[in-house]
Formats: structure tokens, sequence, C-alpha cells
């Protein structure tokens, strides 16, 4: 293996240099000035994901997250539009909402008490005597993030310039269609979030979820946890038609179990698994017909691929995967449970099989996430050793073709995704 980034001189390197064909900088993992770049430069000027809209039920409706470093709220107001707001009082800079998630009129500040609307805007000044012939209200309130959204998907950019999210998705909405066709004939909708921090870098989650070479190597415990039908659809290390498709924008997808990428393409020959026998009944019992219940039961499984949308967001399977950037060595991750939305007797009885397989895997204390975030974990404690040694992203670079849609393709344990991902990072890193 070649090295080429020298010792003496990887910390003078801009960033445009950092990223090669088929290598990165280890500095790219532990440089406090490059982390705040990627702030300014990516997270503060692409689409960052901040809630699926089944978070947002009804006018009122809101949840607190972050765009880069800014913390935001995102509202449902009156006239059912979605806002992103700045959570930061035009007065004197104190958030205006603590928590996490709920329903509310609007929002005071418990400073001085600036009240503002669901859409942001400035509604009641406390002795608004002395701002006479100062200042009015109009153009004082909650600065907002533009917001847009697809599929239910919603983001939002304080770029104004940024192109709009249609473009900006560009050939994931095909994979965002097929994704939320897990809802078996029913909408999908959240059904619950846990956190928690890993000590590493953002980037290093990032190309976990477009990693196939590490699944039978960091997941062996879960796969000796499950059934025979299921480790071996999890068992794609050497099936050819498993693939990873480089979907443009730093986008990619990577199609684990392709039966299962479409869930509408069913020939009814695929059976059911033994351990759905019981739901089976229950769904039976509810009166659904046969084609009924074996969409929704295949649709436990998820969908057979993991959509990793640059920079923040993965659809994965049967979940969302969020990471938001902390410091350079340190990020949250919110793992989002989903299931269908509609009639109780139908859908309780399939969102509890989801939960058991979410908390399984995904869970706090599931199967996969400890063995996912140690290993996080230890890229970051070797990362800080050798700064002139770099990350390799090399592998399938010599079979990547491309598919009959053009994309850049290779197979499932082949690094393309993180190419993908590290084209995107070098663009938005070199635009001043």
């Amino acid at each position: 293996m070649t090295v080429d980034f020298n010792a003496e001189k990887v910390y003078d390197l801009p960033p445009s240099d950092l990223v090669r064909p088929d290598r990165v900088a280890g500095r790219m993992y532990t440089d406090p000035d490059i982390f705040e770049l990627e702030m300014s430069r990516i997270f503060e000027r692409a689409w960052v994901w901040v809630a699926h809209e089944s978070e947002l039920p009804k006018a009122g409706s809101f949840k607190s997250t972050h765009v880069g470093h800014q913390p935001v709220i995102v509202t449902r107001d009156r006239k059912g539009n979605i806002n992103t707001l700045l959570n930061r009082c035009r007065h004197r800079g104190a958030s205006v909402c603590e928590q996490r998630a709920g329903n509310a009129n609007g929002f005071t500040c418990p400073y001085h008490a600036w009240s503002y609307g669901l859409d942001g805007t400035l509604r009641g000044i406390p002795y608004p005597d002395g701002y006479e012939d100062v200042m009015g209200k109009e153009g004082m309130g909650l600065k907002k993030a533009r917001t847009e959204s697809y599929g239910g998907m919603i983001f939002a950019t304080f770029n104004p310039d940024a192109e709009p999210l249609d473009e900006f998705l560009g050939d994931t909405k095909l994979w965002i269609d097929r994704f939320f066709k897990q809802g078996g004939g029913y909408p999908v909708k959240v059904l619950g979030t846990h956190r928690f921090k890993f000590r590493g870098n953002w980037k290093i989650q990032l190309e976990n979820t477009t990693d196939g070479y590490h699944f039978p190597i960091v997941h062996r415990s879960w796969m000796a946890s499950v059934d025979a039908e299921t480790s071996d659809m999890m068992s794609f290390m050497t099936d050819p038609s498993a693939i990873t498709h480089d979907l443009g924008n730093g986008h990619s997808v990577m199609q684990m179990v392709p039966e299962h990428s479409d869930l509408d393409a069913d020939d009814g020959s695929e059976p059911l698994q033994p351990r759905f026998d019981g739901l089976v009944a229950e769904l039976t019992e509810a009166g659904l017909d046969e084609p009924a219940v074996r969409k929704l039961v295949r649709a436990v499984h998820g969908t057979g691929f993991n959509l990793n949308l640059f920079p923040n967001v993965s659809m994965s399977i049967s979940f969302f995967r969020v990471l938001r950037p902390i410091s350079v060595n340190e990020t949250w991750i919110e793992h989002v449970a989903l299931g269908s939305d509609g009639p109780e007797d139908i859908v309780g009885p399939v969102n509890r099989e989801r939960l058991r397989a979410h908390e399984h895997f995904q869970g706090p204390f599931g199967f996969g996430t400890p063995d996912d975030a140690e290993g996080w974990d230890r890229v970051q404690r070797g990362a800080v050793g050798g700064p002139e040694l770099p990350i390799m992203v090399n592998r399938g670079l010599g079979r990547e073709a491309r598919s009959a849609q053009g994309w850049p393709t290779s197979h499932v344990t082949d690094e393309t995704g993180m190419r993908a991902a590290y084209g995107k990072w070098k663009e938005m890193m070199s635009d001043d």
C-alpha cells in the first residue's frame, strides 16, 4: 500500500487535499478546525434532516433538534405549515424551548417573556412602552430556516442559495418511496426514539451505515441469536446481487437483501417465517384476507436496504439512524423506531413485532448497537496514531462499474458508498 499523506505536512493540507479517490486523511477525524469548517460548510449549507411528518401530527406539535451547531424547533402551525425556527429569542438570545417534543400554542422566552407564534412571528412584548419609536414587532420574529419535505421526510437549511430539496435528493427519491412501502399498505409513523453518544467523529458512523463488509464480523452475536431464515437472509457476503449504488450528492444505497428492495414485488413464493405464525393468526382474526396479512407480515422486516442521505440520516432497513456532531470526537446518535399507522386492532400486533425486532438489534440493550459503538470508539482511539497513515476506502474500486441507471455500483461489501460521501464532503469543504 502506498502511503501519500506526509506526516510532517498533513496538518498543513487544505480540505481539498484530504480526500483522494481511494483514501482519506486520518486528520479528518481528529482536527477540531476541520470539524468547525464542517459545521459551517456542510451542516449549515446542506439540507439536514430534522423530522418525520408523523412527529408533528397536528397544529401546535413541535420537536426540538439541531441544524449543525444551531438549536432549532420544528413546528406545525395553525395553517398546517411546517416551520424550522432558530431556538433563540430575538431579545437577549435565550432559548425559548427546552422540551424535546410536545404540543404548544407558541413559545415564550422565560427571561423577559417575549412570546412567539408557531410560525415564529413575534406576538407580544411585555411593557412595550420602552420600545416606542425604537422598535416594532415586524421583522423581529424567530429566525427561520428554509424547510422542505419529501415523502414525509422534513429537511431544513440555513443556506438561502441551496438548491431545491427535490434536486438535492435526486435519485434517492425512488428509494425513499420504496422505504415507506414497509407500512404494509398503511402510512409509516414514528413509534419512538432513543439516543446515545459515542466517543468518535461523526463520519465514522456515516461510513458504518454503508459498510456491508463489517456486518458478519461485528454482528456475529446477533446472527447467532436469530432464526435460521433471518440469518440466511442477512448472509449477503458472497451474494453477487447484493450491491451498493452511489446515487449522487453524497447519497448511496446498500442493497443487502435485494429481493426485499421493493416490497410490492412479491410473487408469493417466499414463505413467511414460522416465528410469525402468531402474528398471522392475530391478523386473520382481525378480518384481513391472506394477501393483506402477507403484505403486513413481510413488511415487519422492513426493506432490504440502507439508504444513506448525506450528511445526517440513514433510512436503515426498518428505522432511521440520525447523527448529530457535537465535537470532533463526540457524536449523538438517535435511533428512530418505525411502524404502521392504521386501525389499532390491525397495526397494533404488527408494531409490537416491529418494536421487538428493533429492540433486539438497534435498542440500547440489543445485540447490534453496542457492537457498532465499540467499533466506532476504537476507530477514533486509533486514528490519533500515525497521522501520516490514511483511512482506506478503496475496497471494490477495481470492480466498480456503472449500473443501467448510470450509478457507480459495486458489491455490498465494497466502499462505494463511502467514496460517494467523501466526494460530496470534498466538494462542500472546498467551496469557500
